[in-house]
């Protein structure tokens, strides 16, 4: 936490204690207790009301269903392609006949042309651009 360890974090505790001073210092950790709980409460509190009016209980929830990471932006537009072009076909849907069409005029396009600078040769800039 913070990236204080063990004695680092005792020697600021004592270093606050001699600061704040012996007659202060029970009014200072009440402050801190009432502090705590106050957290405590308030978090409590939270849970509850995200519990009422979303209607599921914060534990029961499968938060790695919700990792961004094990999502892969190809692989989910891949399989939704190929999902619909094999459904459209299979149920022979009106518009079986248009992903037949498309699939045959993307077949006869030329291959895409990629142009490739020369080795040691400098990137082009555009200054308007950024």
């Amino acid at each position: 936490m913070f990236g204080i360890n063990g004695p680092e974090f005792l020697l600021l505790l004592i270093i606050g204690v001699m600061v704040i001073g012996p007659q202060r210092l029970p009014e200072y950790t009440q402050k801190l207790a009432n502090l705590v709980k106050e957290v405590r409460r308030m978090a409590s509190g939270a849970r509850e009301q995200i519990k009422d009016e979303v209607g599921i209980d914060i534990d029961d929830v499968d938060w790695k269903k919700y990792d961004p990471r094990q999502y892969d932006p190809r692989r989910i537009i891949k399989e939704a392609l190929l999902e619909d072009d094999t459904k459209a076909v299979s149920e022979g849907a009106p518009g079986a006949v248009a992903a037949a069409a498309a699939a045959t005029a993307s077949e006869s396009r030329p291959a895409r042309v990629v142009e490739r600078l020369a080795d040691g040769a400098a990137a082009p800039f555009d200054s308007e651009a950024t």
